[in-house]
């Protein structure tokens, strides 16, 4: 019995062709829309991601407890040699880095500039970072010259110097608050998309600023890239309470940006809130079509409850056509879903130099194309063109065999 109303609703469903399609294709544009605003979020969640961790910050950042909050310069990484040689040891770790933050004073000839001094290990840095594949001028730390500075083009800009050019660097140590001053030399400039590290950071080498700042072989942060870059969002690994003892703490990207974090999360609500909107105007199509459909045939109907046809049977036929209805609206959507993302996530999205939370956009933004989108919210579609059907369905068990058939004359 299924079997056959599967028949005769495909059969009555192109009986008016042209508007069976046009509700489909409302259909099938509706849910090609979700497809590829879910592929397009999740593209740009991962751009973010990367453009966050890769450029400077690294997957998770291993700090003494306060520093984050105070950045105070005598709060350096608690047992550092140890917490080196067992991060060496770990398995997820890719790879890591030492660095150094102070606040100081950069003097040029023409002006003064208030900066973020960050001491780096170049050997080591160009794995948790993009700073030297930012360069527009010089070099990245090339030899050994300690007294190499590269800073930001926009720094530079106000600073009025460039490559080559000699400034001080003023910082003060740390427990004394001596001040320290060396002399230096531009020997590169970046270029980033991110406003704040172009005209507010300036790096040395770790040698250096550890000599400058009095903190020995110390280091107030231990930069870190997983292998696996979703470990960094998995908080039931061991790796946090390990790294978290001692008087350090260590964390993920997450807990470093929770603004940008607490944002994915609520994108989840708001592509729901699309999806609802989305269906409930593809709601009003399916049930404006069906009750069409239901008015035409108003003499069939009227003849099936003439010859015994139960109530069921007639809301049953109604609601397979909205099944049919649905299931060639979710092939059309598929397929244009499929072949708007596949473009899309081939030859990329232009958001670069667009800032959101704080994350400056530095590359193309690719869709994500998954097979979970396309089976999600077809299965939403199917389910909400039944909820529709029910209306019309409901109507024609109600309808009785004189009404119908004096309807259609």
């Amino acid at each position: 019995m299924s079997w056959i109303l599967i028949k005769l609703a495909w059969k009555n469903l192109f009986r008016h062709k042209r508007r069976s399609i046009i509700a489909a294709t409302a259909m099938g544009i509706g849910l090609a829309a979700l497809i590829f605003a879910d592929a397009l979020w999740l593209g740009m969640e991962r751009n973010m991601v990367k453009t966050a961790t890769a450029s400077f910050l690294g997957d998770a950042q291993i700090h003494r407890e306060g520093f984050s909050e105070e950045q105070a310069v005598e709060l350096t990484v608690n047992q550092l040699d140890a917490v080196v040689a067992n991060l060496r040891r770990e398995g997820i770790v890719a790879h890591f880095t030492l660095r150094t933050f102070a606040f100081g004073m950069i003097t040029s000839p023409a002006t003064v500039a208030a900066v973020n001094l960050v001491g780096v290990e170049p050997s080591t840095e160009q794995y948790l970072s993009q700073i030297d594949d930012a360069i527009v001028e010089g070099a990245y730390f090339e030899g050994l010259n300690s007294r190499d500075i590269v800073m930001g083009e926009e720094l530079a800009e106000r600073l009025e110097v460039g490559l080559n050019d000699r400034i001080v660097v003023t910082m003060a140590q740390a427990g004394s608050g001596y001040l320290s001053q060396e002399m230096f030399r531009v020997s590169g400039i970046y270029r980033f998309a991110d406003e704040g590290m172009n005209s507010g950071m300036a790096f040395i080498r770790l040698g250096k600023a550890q000599q400058m700042l009095a903190l020995g072989a110390g280091a107030h942060e231990i930069a870190l890239k997983f292998i696996d870059s979703t470990s960094a969002e998995d908080q039931s690994l061991l790796f946090w309470k390990t790294y978290s003892q001692g008087g350090n703490k260590a964390r993920s990207w997450t807990e470093v940006l929770p603004e940008v974090q607490a944002m994915f999360e609520m994108s989840k609500f708001s592509k729901y809130i699309m999806g609802f909107v989305l269906f409930g105007v593809v709601v009003f199509g399916i049930v404006n079509t069906l009750f069409m459909s239901l008015y035409e045939r108003m003499f069939e109907f009227g003849v099936l409850r003439a010859i015994g046809t139960r109530p069921f049977g007639m809301a049953r036929l109604i609601l397979f056509e909205a099944g049919a209805l649905a299931v060639l609206g979710i092939i059309l959507g598929t397929i244009f879903g499929f072949c708007v993302t596949l473009i899309f996530s081939t030859i990329g999205i232009d958001y670069t130099g667009i800032e959101m939370m704080g994350i400056t956009m530095q590359e193309l933004i690719y869709p994500d194309l998954r097979i979970q989108p396309f089976i999600f919210y077809s299965i939403w579609i199917f389910v909400f063109t039944i909820i529709a059907g029910l209306y019309p369905a409901r109507s024609a068990a109600k309808m009785s065999a004189a009404t119908a058939m004096r309807r259609s004359f």
